[in-house]
């Protein structure tokens, strides 16, 4: 049967011929529906502002879809996850191009778990209330519009922003998106540095809990007893100078969303009373005999191999899986280069106004620097080296630290001055002092010099890496 125009209604059991036309001035929409009635709603509501393509048989759209030129959008209608995964699955394979709205009655946690997964754009829930269909159309044809190199920031709480340029950002801000709708458990994985606790505040923010608190705790950063009552509180007498009880971060932040960073660094004790606070939602204060219930969306994050940490029998597979409702998995710096112009002229903007100074002009020389560095220490590397750029004033300094820190011959030339100022032993001992102090520098850099978090990297007591700190002469670059 069709209708006006370009519009299309399929209903044949057998697949369309292809269209050798398909050239239209109008938006084209590809929708899978069986119910006929939104069929008819959608063509009577979107046909004029969009050329539709809409079908009620699966293989009839799929030949279409795969067979014609490429569409601005689909939309496609969801069925459960038995009937509608295969569907959602083949047409991302097909057109992974090509932003997908999911049209659904209902859907479960586990529901949105397969939409990330998969790739889906967006949810819009039938009946369709006001607009929001019209909304949720718009934003997409415009999402599918924008260039993979073209920057967008978006502005959080606390002046941070969330900046993406690159495709594979562009594909964690979607996931982000989709899963921010439930309160499914998220786990984002990533070096260190490449903006997990950006992603977790992004989350937040566009999730139902956005005008509620949202807390960080780095379970690296402290003792296994004070983690503990720092999350949980304790109550009067609960141990030597409990004079009072205290609410611990469950608590305070019920109804909002607690960030758990460096969730693999989390003693073993502690990972059972998660577990219990993620299973049920209540827990019990240090010296408190009864639980308490608390309604916390639970975000975490480490950059450890977490496989690798339930082999060695250091993290709980069963709080792994139940942390594991959807793992956003953030590429390092290195791999995706082409966001360093956004990124830089970001941490120049945001330099600019901590120091009070007036923002400098990132030349074509320092974005090619820029851009051919390797980025061990991922974003926040950069924003150091920004930083440094901004204070000193001084491009070419900054381009010749890279330029130094990328030549193979560097450390040669330093072998060679060592053995001629004083043989073997002396180039033993000079060489080993220079690696530490290189190690333990990098890691302070990459951990904000949180000294607790580096000692617990390093694998080496507090009071050790204060001795190292002082031995070498250590303080952070961008001071």
């Amino acid at each position: 049967m069709t209708g006006i125009g370009a519009m299309e209604l399929h209903m044949a059991a057998t697949p369309s011929s292809p269209q050798k036309t398909f050239q239209v001035s109008r938006p084209c929409l590809f929708v899978f529906e069986s119910n006929l009635r939104v069929l008819n709603y959608l063509k009577r509501n979107f046909s004029t502002a969009y050329d539709l393509r809409l079908f009620s048989e699966d293989q009839a759209f799929l030949h279409d879809l795969e067979a014609m030129h490429r569409p601005s959008l689909v939309l496609l209608a969801w069925d459960g996850i038995a009937q509608s995964m295969p569907l959602l699955s083949r047409v991302r394979a097909t057109r992974p191009e090509v932003p997908t709205l999911i049209l659904a009655t209902t859907a479960e946690m586990a529901d949105y778990e397969v939409f990330a997964r998969l790739g889906a754009n967006g949810v819009v829930l039938k009946p369709f209330v006001d607009d929001s269909l019209e909304v949720a159309i718009a934003k997409h044809l415009l999402v599918s519009k924008d260039e993979a190199g073209e920057p967008k920031e978006i502005q959080l709480e606390g002046g941070h922003s969330f900046i993406r340029s690159s495709k594979r950002m562009r594909e964690v801000e979607a996931q982000a998106q989709l899963v921010a709708r439930s309160d499914i458990p998220v786990l984002i994985l990533g070096e260190s540095g490449t903006g997990k606790e950006i992603v977790a505040m992004y989350t937040h923010q566009m999730s139902r809990r956005a005008g509620r608190m949202f807390l960080k705790v780095n379970c690296a950063a402290m003792p296994a007893d004070l983690l503990e009552s720092e999350l949980f509180g304790y109550e009067q007498g609960a141990f030597t100078g409990a004079t009072k009880s205290k609410p611990g971060k469950f608590e305070t932040c019920d109804g909002g969303t607690i960030f758990l960073d460096e969730i693999g660094e989390m003693p073993p004790a502690l990972q059972a009373k998660l577990l219990h606070v993620l299973q049920d939602g209540t827990f019990s204060r240090l010296g408190s005999r009864g639980p308490t219930r608390t309604d916390v969306r639970v975000i975490a994050a480490t950059n450890i191999n977490m496989k690798e940490a339930m082999a060695h029998k250091t993290f709980r597979e069963d709080l792994y899986y139940r942390l594991n409702g959807l793992s956003l998995v953030l590429p390092p710096l290195r791999d995706r280069l082409d966001e360093i112009p956004a990124m830089a002229a970001y941490f120049m903007r945001k330099g600019a106004k901590k120091y009070d100074l007036q923002p400098l002009p990132i030349s074509p020389a320092l974005l090619e620097a820029l851009s051919q560095y390797s980025w061990p220490g991922n974003l926040r590397e950069l924003e150091n080296i920004i930083n440094r750029f901004l204070i000193l004033q001084d491009e070419k300094a900054v381009i010749a630290e890279l330029d130094q820190a990328m030549t193979p011959s560097a450390s040669s030339n330093k072998i060679q001055d060592h053995v001629e100022a004083g043989g073997l032993k002396k180039l033993v001992r000079g060489l080993k002092g220079e690696t530490e102090s290189s190690v333990i520098a990098g890691v302070l850099e990459e951990t904000g010099w949180n000294r607790k978090a580096a000692a617990n990297d390093l694998q080496i007591s507090y009071k050790a890496l204060l001795y190292k700190i002082k031995q070498y002469d250590l303080s952070p670059r961008s001071a």
